[in-house]
């Protein structure tokens, strides 16, 4: 990483907590890409809490001096005699002082023991602890491609060129816009959505706006065959989820529909990000962008990244944020209106009966690379 002021300044920023959730977001994203990036915040870290103990020593020793001067200054009788009057005095005058100076030196011992703890963690917590599922789909892809090489040298010529990797995404608008993450699409040369429900369900799709802060990505259906749908059957809730409150999912991790359902563990994400839910749910790779649905069928987040130190443990954007991003796009850079759906037309319905509506309107998301 090449250190200038502008770089400095964005690591301050961070560290002290002043940028917004969506540049904390992409700056995490930054660090994650760019070791370099992740050790200098390590090192600025480092510096942080070695000067906050320093701080806390210089106090101390101040109040400490303090207290000593006051305590020569005593003039004590030659003849001294201790009487319960004589303590009362004494620690009604030097208590304070001695429990600000035993309160300065725990806090400075503790604030120590914990530095050295988060200094030890912080490179495994920074590796392992939050990942986007994109790497996990760049480790597939690499074996994909070592795949189809090693394929293509005992063949004359394939068939066809094979997927990068494949995600999730839904249906957000039924005139033909797809919801799935950034990082899913971000490389992607060409794009294209397909339903196992029906195998004539396969169209190519165009990337319309990206977000990567919120890691949300906005596609729209170009495929001349696609007949736009009367309605969806879920409604968009930017209501904020109470804790253990019952949600599911549906993806692809692979070339079949997969339900998963758990609960609301948390209202903020990864390192305290508010843009995300933490989910006890299970996922893998190819669930990169699909829906996250409440009780009554309610779109209320986007799945994004899973913990890799708890296992079942997962993120989702919230659902907010997906408006958000929706009502900020210009009007006339899109081909058409977004028409977000407001009617829940499967809250009486049981879970099956749910999935069975909504299973139509979520596709594996297949991304295709050149020379792939």
């Amino acid at each position: 990483m090449n250190t200038n002021t502008s770089a400095y300044e964005q690591i301050e920023n961070y560290l002290s907590g002043r940028l917004s959730a969506s540049e904390r977001i992409a700056f995490e994203l930054a660090m994650d890409s760019d070791g370099g990036l992740a050790e200098e915040v390590s090192r600025q870290r480092l510096l942080d809490d070695s000067l906050r103990i320093y701080s806390s020593r210089t106090k101390l020793k101040n109040r400490m001096d303090v207290f000593h001067a006051e305590m020569e200054a005593v003039e004590m009788p030659a003849t001294f005699k201790v009487d319960r009057y004589s303590l009362r005095v004494f620690w009604k005058k030097y208590l304070p002082t001695m429990a600000v100076a035993a309160s300065v030196a725990l806090i400075t011992v503790l604030s120590t023991v914990l530095t050295i703890n988060h200094l030890r963690s912080l490179d495994n917590r920074q590796t392992t602890y939050y990942r986007q599922l994109k790497r996990e789909i760049d480790s597939f892809k690499r074996a994909t491609s070592k795949a189809i090489s090693s394929a293509a040298s005992t063949r004359v010529a394939p068939e066809m060129r094979s997927a990068r990797y494949s995600a999730t995404g839904f249906m957000i608008s039924p005139n033909g816009y797809i919801i799935t993450n950034y990082h899913v699409v971000k490389d992607a040369d060409s794009v294209y959505i397909e339903s196992v429900q029906d195998s004539i369900y396969r169209y190519k799709v165009k990337v319309i706006h990206r977000e990567p802060g919120a890691d949300l990505a906005l596609l729209k259906i170009e495929d001349r065959s696609f007949t736009p749908l009367r309605r969806l059957p879920f409604a968009l809730s930017t209501k904020e989820a109470d804790l253990a409150e019952p949600v599911y999912t549906l993806g692809y991790p692979g070339d079949d529909l997969v339900y998963n359902d758990g609960s609301i563990s948390s209202h903020r994400g990864f390192d305290g990000d508010t843009s995300a839910y933490r989910i006890s749910i299970p996922v893998n790779p190819g669930n990169s962008g699909g829906p996250l649905l409440d009780e009554s069928g309610n779109l209320i987040g986007v799945i994004s990244g899973k913990n890799t130190a708890a296992e079942g443990t997962a993120f989702a954007v919230k659902a907010k944020y997906l408006m958000r991003m929706i009502e900020e796009i210009a009007p006339d850079s899109l081909p058409a209106p977004v028409m977000l759906p407001r009617k829940n037309y499967v809250r009486e319905l049981n879970r099956r009966d749910q999935i069975k509506k909504l299973q139509g309107v979520v596709f594996n998301v297949r991304v295709y690379k050149s020379g792939v």
